[in-house]
């Protein structure tokens, strides 16, 4: 039995923003993977000529197994859009094509024809301008795969002392927040994260800060009662399982050093309580990881750079630590062993 580089397969995004020039570069970085891109190929090429950079694309064959080089080739699955695209300029009518992308490298990933999943970013707004309703990858990608519950996690970096902050509650106005943390909400949402964590990240023991909803964590209760009547209940009845978990802590000094010295990973209680800081730390580097799927899915943790598509003026590191960090999940599946 030997061994078979993991096949990544990686999504183009918004065909109007950074999501073709990313792929391009790839053609230019050498990876310890297969790579597949799943976009239009006239497109990449026509972007690629637009940046001035040279493309040879190689048409995907499943049958073919071949390490990516960054000599400047890239393997594409092709997928045809519905109208030219002009770098900065969003069309509705493209949108079709770039949830169809997403379908493809979800199914390959089931069928075990992909190891893991990296998408670059979409713009929601224009996906819902299309009468789509869409409210982000994460949720998306739970739909097609029937799965109930999901967690959006990100990562600063592939590397193994990582911060890693997951989210109880993901794209919701801050209104709707405190009605969805409900107690089987939170657990369901902690049991995910700390199975991931030792399935998939290959922790024994992860030990897990929990953060308030409220300031001060409530400060028993003067500031909001969700940390007696929710949040702390939860925590108590999990760590009678065995697991470390350790909160509800305030989110102002959760962060600190002392805290996150020991810590494998953060749950934050809503979008921007925790991804400010991780964003702060590690922007331009960090991932998005979606747990609880029965796929690998790694992402970019930023948007579609709308501005920037075509410049040339853009780092590729983002989406480079995403890949990085499939590989690295995608080698701890059986799978991966032929």
């Amino acid at each position: 039995m030997t061994q078979q580089l993991p096949r990544i397969v990686v999504t183009a995004g918004e065909p109007a923003g950074i999501g073709p020039d990313l792929c391009i570069m790839l053609a230019e970085q050498t990876l310890n993977a297969e790579l597949v891109v799943i976009a239009d190929m006239a497109m990449l090429k026509a972007r690629a000529q637009v940046l001035k950079r040279p493309l040879h694309i190689v048409t995907y064959d499943v049958n073919v197994r071949q390490q990516h080089l960054g000599n400047g080739s890239l393997t594409v699955m092709h997928q045809a859009i519905a109208q030219p695209v002009v770098a900065g300029q969003l069309n509705a009518n493209n949108s079709p094509y770039v949830l169809e992308t997403l379908k493809i490298a979800a199914a390959g990933c089931i069928n075990t024809e992909f190891d893991a999943m990296v998408t670059a970013p979409v713009h929601k707004g224009i996906i819902n301008d299309a009468g789509i309703a869409f409210s982000g990858h994460t949720e998306f990608l739970a739909e097609l795969t029937d799965t109930k519950q999901v967690v959006m996690m990100l990562v600063s970096g592939h590397q193994a002392d990582s911060m890693r902050v997951a989210l109880a509650t993901t794209h919701l106005a801050l209104k709707e927040v405190p009605d969805a943390i409900t107690k089987h909400s939170l657990e369901t949402t902690i049991r995910i994260l700390h199975h991931d964590l030792v399935h998939q990240f290959g922790i024994k023991n992860p030990r897990i800060l929990v953060a308030g909803l409220n300031p001060h964590a409530g400060e028993d209760g003067y500031l909001g009662r969700e940390e007696i009547d929710v949040i702390n209940p939860v925590l108590t009845k999990l760590r009678h399982e065995g697991m470390n978990l350790i909160g509800a802590l305030p989110a102002d000094t959760l962060f600190a050093k002392h805290h996150l010295k020991h810590a494998d990973a953060v749950l934050a209680m809503y979008h921007d309580q925790g991804l400010p800081v991780l964003k702060h730390a590690s922007f331009g580097e960090g991932v998005n990881v979606t747990l609880g799927l029965p796929i690998i899915r790694t992402s970019v943790d930023h948007g579609t750079a709308l501005d920037l598509a075509g410049t040339g003026n853009i780092e590729i590191g983002s989406l480079l630590a995403a890949i990085e960090l499939a590989i690295q999940l995608s080698k701890n599946k059986p799978s991966s062993v032929m």
